[in-house]
């Protein structure tokens, strides 16, 4: 049975000999998915097909919310599919919002695009749904 480490890895922990922390399968796909939709396409030196290309239409002005978010869609569904393997019967959702955000770095509200990415699925180990929401600010790419 492969072991599911605690992200991020403190390497110190590992060179002084220590076992390092564990975590749950449900915690480590959470985790994965999150550095898929993180990593962008070409950045992973030994694939170049892992990431997200959210990370390429970060800045693109958006003419059609629709086909933007399809166009998005169907590449993180390409590339959960790929690089988690425990998962089964995924369907992701993307939904575009305009909303007000206030900065702390600034004495005003931002209109900022909010790109909320839902994806249900199966775990295959054990047949129970999966869950995984998260939302996203574009230009730049942040979340809060």
């Amino acid at each position: 049975m492969l072991a599911n480490y605690n992200c991020p890895i403190d390497f110190s922990m590992l060179t002084a000999g220590h076992t390092l922390p564990l975590c749950g399968e449900l915690q480590s796909i959470n985790k994965h998915l999150e550095l898929i939709i993180f990593t962008r396409f070409g950045e992973h030196s030994s694939d170049p097909t892992f990431g997200c290309e959210i990370w390429d239409m970060d800045f693109e002005l958006i003419g059609s919310e629709n086909l933007w978010s399809e166009k998005l869609r169907r590449s993180m569904l390409r590339s959960v599919v790929q690089h988690e393997p425990r998962l089964s019967n995924i369907v992701i959702t993307i939904t575009i919002r305009e909303v007000a955000r206030n900065t702390p770095y600034a004495p005003f509200i931002q209109l900022k695009n909010r790109v909320e990415v839902s994806l249900t699925a199966k775990v295959n180990k054990t047949g129970d749904p999966f869950y995984f929401n998260m939302e996203l600010y574009l230009g730049p790419l942040s979340v809060e």
